[in-house]
């Protein structure tokens, strides 16, 4: 049974191939199963997937959403363990091994890579943001951020289709407790930091949004996810280094912010609005 790799992609022809380059690069015949759902593209994303051949399967659906395109990938998909993973995102093949044999020597149901945040080119309110953000024991916990993620087969039979919510990761992680996600820390997964102030809250209250309406819809799991995080903790790593407290300021500010930007979302029922920071894409991954 060949590995599959799921990925959504709305107007990614600029990121697309490096994904895909990294996937692919010296896979053996049939070991990897890409299918790429291009979901309401007005580029050339689709055409790029073609250029690879037989290699990827490429499917187009005029509808922009990425938990239909996600729905769609797992109806073709044809292996496990199955990622998802996300277009502007890059894997590589040894990754993908790595995460798939802890999968399978754990028995765990689900798997993700560790975050390395790429900040080469962002401004100081940025790094502020991740210097705080990255220590957070929530977001060390894994399968968030990140941009991928693995299930097992019996983690897929967890849930049906993926519902249409604006965070497929945060409903996922929900769905298992901390001791059956597997965080392999010997494979990091560079995510490119947006440049600036603008950028990023852009992409966090995107972010704030989607735990809003988890929260909504799926009272439960949020709930559990709530009740998981220890903010004690998070207090501690802060209060006891005085060099982080501008950074922590920042960190609060833009927090402030995009609750506020994405409260007033989610009351003006705007939340199919994808505000996503292009900044990001326009750079290479170091």
């Amino acid at each position: 049974m060949p590995i599959s790799v799921v990925i959504p992609a709305h107007n990614e022809e600029v990121v697309l191939g490096r994904g895909l380059d990294g996937v692919l690069s010296g896979a053996l015949l049939g070991e990897i199963d890409v299918v790429v759902v291009c979901n309401g593209c007005s580029d050339g994303t689709a055409d790029v997937a073609r250029s690879y051949g037989d290699r990827v399967r490429v499917i187009e659906t005029p509808i922009p959403s990425k938990t239909h395109a996600l729905n769609l990938g797992d109806e073709a998909a044809r292996g496990f363990p199955r990622f998802y993973v996300d277009a502007d995102v890059v894997l590589t093949l040894d990754g993908i091994r790595r995460i798939a044999a802890r999968l399978g020597a754990s028995g765990a149901p689900a798997a993700a890579p560790v975050m390395q945040v790429d900040l080469s080119g962002s401004s100081w309110p940025v790094r502020a943001f991740y210097a705080i953000w990255t220590q957070m024991p929530y977001t060390r916990e894994g399968m968030i951020g990140v941009g991928v993620y693995a299930l097992s087969e019996e983690g897929r039979r967890r849930f049906g289709r993926f519902p249409d919510v604006i965070a497929d990761d945060g409903y996922v992680r929900a769905l298992f407790s901390p001791v059956e996600r597997v965080r392999v820390d010997e494979v990091p997964v560079k995510v490119v930091a947006p440049a600036t102030y603008s950028d990023l809250v852009r992409v966090k209250t995107r972010s704030r949004l989607g735990g809003f309406e988890l929260a909504e819809r799926f009272p439960n799991l949020a709930a559990d996810e709530r009740g998981r995080k220890d903010y004690a903790a998070a207090l501690r790593i802060v209060a006891f280094r005085p060099w982080l407290w501008p950074q922590a300021t920042a960190y609060l500010w833009i927090n402030i912010v995009c609750r506020w930007r994405a409260r007033g979302a989610m009351r003006r029922r705007d939340a199919v609005v994808w505000e996503r920071d292009t900044s990001s894409r326009r750079r290479p991954v170091l």
